[in-house]
Order: C-alpha cells, then sequence, then structure tokens
C-alpha cells in the first residue's frame, strides 16, 4: 500500500508592524490650487446624507392645491372682414410713409431783434464784451430803466444806463506803458522765453513816474498786451486792464497809429547770400521798391492798408501803420529785397516812448489817451 504524500502546511507571516505616524512629517499638499481660503458653510462641509429608506408606513395623501383665482374669459371678438382687415393695414403704411410736411407749412419762429447788450455796448464805446458780461451780471446795467439780463438783445435806439459801481469798478483797472527788450514775447511765454508781463515789478518802475497809483500784485490780474511785438523788437507795448483800451488799440475798426524805428539791410538774394550792402543802403534800393512798401503789397492773401514809409538816414526807416499783423514789418521788407536787423516801436496813437529805459514801466497818467 502506497504510502500517503506529507501534509504541507501553509504558514502567515505576520505583516511588518507599520511606524507610527510622525507628526513633524510634511502633509501633503491640498488638491485646490493656492488662495485665499474661502469660508463655507457648515453644510457644504459635512458629506450629504444617504437617502432615508422608504418607511413601511402609509403616505400620507397629498395635500390640495391652492385655489386660483379665476377671471371670467373674455368674450371673442366678431370675426373681422378679410378686405376690411387689408384695408386698414394698407391705411397704416400710407400715413407711416408719408412725407413731413413741408419747412414752409411749419410756424417760422420770431426772429431776435436787435444786437446782443454787451456787443452793443463794446459799439458805443463804454466798456469791452467782456467787461459788459461781468457788469450785467452783477446787475450794474439798465435798459430802458429795467435791469438787463444775459445775451439780452436791444434795439440801437434802446437807453443803456451803466450804474455808479461799473464806473468805480472801470476806475480801479489799470494801463501799463513797457518798454520791451529782446528776448521777451508779448503774450503767454513760449520756448523759454519770459512773458514781458514778467518785467512789470515794484522795483522795475521808473522812478520818474509821478503818478498818484501805487502798485499792487492785485493789478497783475487780467493784464493782457493791447497789441503784439516781436520777440526780437523793442520797444513801446501796452498793457492792459481796461477793455477800453484794448479795444481801442486792436478792436477791428481802430486806426491808432504805431510808430516804428526800423533798421535795415540790402539783401535782394537774403541775409546769407552775396550782394548785401550794410551801409548807405538808400543809394541802392529801388525808389519803385519804397512804393510798394508805401502801398501796394500783400501777406496772406489780403492787401495791406497804407503805411507810411520814409528814411530817416541811409540805413533807418521810418514806419506808421494803422494795423499790426504777425511780423508785418519784417516781412513787408522781406518782400522787397530788404532785412530787417533792428526794429523799435516809439508812439502808440498820440502816447510816445519817450524817455522810459529799457526794461521798466509806468502808469498812463489820467491825461494821457491813445
Amino acid at each position: 500500500m502506497a504510502s500517503d504524500s506529507p501534509k504541507r502546511t501553509l504558514s502567515l507571516k505576520p505583516a511588518a508592524p507599520q511606524p507610527p505616524a510622525d507628526p513633524r512629517a510634511p502633509r501633503r499638499p491640498p488638491v485646490r490650487p493656492r488662495g485665499p481660503a474661502r469660508a463655507r458653510p457648515m453644510s457644504a462641509a459635512q458629506p450629504p446624507a444617504p437617502p432615508a429608506a422608504p418607511r413601511s408606513t402609509p403616505a400620507a395623501p397629498p395635500a390640495a392645491a391652492p385655489k386660483r383665482k379665476t377671471t371670467p374669459q373674455a368674450t371673442p371678438a366678431a370675426p373681422i372682414d378679410p378686405a376690411e382687415a387689408r384695408a386698414r393695414a394698407l391705411a397704416v403704411l400710407a400715413r407711416s410713409a408719408a412725407p413731413p410736411p413741408p419747412a414752409a407749412a411749419r410756424e417760422p419762429l420770431p426772429p431776435r431783434e436787435g444786437t446782443r447788450l454787451n456787443k452793443r455796448m463794446a459799439e458805443l464805446g463804454l466798456c469791452s464784451r467782456r467787461e459788459a458780461d461781468d457788469w450785467i451780471g452783477q446787475g450794474w446795467v439798465l435798459v430802458d430803466g429795467q435791469v438787463a439780463q444775459m445775451g439780452q438783445p436791444v434795439r440801437d435806439d434802446a437807453r443803456i444806463e451803466i450804474l455808479p459801481e461799473a464806473r468805480e469798478s472801470q476806475g480801479e483797472r489799470v494801463t501799463i506803458l513797457l518798454h520791451k527788450t529782446m528776448g521777451y514775447v508779448s503774450g503767454q511765454p513760449e520756448d523759454g522765453h519770459p512773458a514781458a508781463v514778467s518785467l512789470v515789478q515794484s522795483r522795475s518802475r521808473w522812478k520818474e513816474d509821478r503818478g498818484p497809483r501805487r502798485f499792487s500784485p492785485a493789478q497783475l490780474k487780467g493784464l493782457a498786451p493791447a497789441g503784439r511785438l516781436d520777440i526780437d523788437s523793442t520797444g513801446l507795448l501796452v498793457l492792459t486792464q481796461d477793455g477800453r483800451v484794448a479795444r481801442a488799440l486792436i478792436g477791428e475798426d481802430s486806426g491808432v497809429e504805431k510808430e516804428y524805428l526800423v533798421r535795415v539791410v540790402w539783401a535782394p538774394n537774403g541775409p546769407r547770400a552775396p550782394g548785401v550792402v550794410e551801409q548807405d543802403v538808400q543809394s541802392v534800393f529801388p525808389p519803385e521798391r519804397l512804393a510798394l512798401l508805401r502801398h501796394g503789397l500783400s501777406l496772406d492773401d489780403q492787401p495791406l492798408k497804407p503805411a507810411q514809409v520814409d528814411w530817416l538816414n541811409p540805413e533807418q526807416l521810418r514806419f506808421v501803420l494803422t494795423e499790426g499783423k504777425k511780423r508785418q514789418i519784417r516781412r513787408m521788407c522781406e518782400a522787397v529785397g530788404l532785412h530787417v536787423v533792428g526794429l523799435k516801436r516809439v508812439r502808440i496813437g498820440r502816447v510816445l516812448l519817450g524817455k522810459l529805459p529799457p526794461g521798466q514801466w509806468r502808469y498812463l497818467q489820467p491825461d494821457e489817451h491813445f
């Protein structure tokens, strides 16, 4: 009898004991991207509860739905004849496509009679338009005995009265005569060159100015040039707060004379080209071109007004103009072959530069008028 094979037994080794977790070991980074933590409601943090097992108890009968208010149904409209509906639609389209009534059929607006009050006051020489607006806003202007309103149109025969308060305000405005030097611009500073008004300071007032006025920084407010004088030119420049003075000197209908002394050279081919004559220019300058300087030239496609032009000496001309276009004298001279090397304004109207030193100023006296 064959002996049975020995039985084999499988022995299991116990699992290796796991080391206790080190509390100092780094934790696994969170899955969510880094960013400020957001607070979540407690219900969201807890896992959803498993659905409850159905109970064996019978389900309660469903609650009755709330009753809704019923509105009585509208009575159906009577059927419309298709031909009548088509006619109505065509009438609506015809009205929408009709052109607007002609302009002649509309009622015309009543025209504004007269001239704006501020313009009329400037025309009468009472003040400038800006001053007129200030006075009207203060209630210092009466039209036919009534307080004027801003923008009010007036007839030519309207009676305009100015209250004493306006005259007192106008009397406080100053007009300054300045001997401008080279390197200063008449208006606002530009290209690094200072404005001429910067020369008006207490220490630069002419010591021979015997006027009763005392200088105050408040007088610089609104002080503007009444006319231009080029950066390369010197002489008399008027700075004023008075709109009447500004209008008289630079208004559209101004005819105030301005006198200049102009030193020139003969340069028919340009100041840097051959043929320049610096001495005894009068002897080589053609007389017919002097006649053109007096009348016959145009600037910017506009003819110039007649001017007085005469020789003071063989190198110097005297100009008297009644207009003031930009760089007018220099451009006039270039048109006839002359080149200006010096320009000085010595008179505006009846006011002379006189002995006023360069860079100094004085007040326009009450008895002086342009």
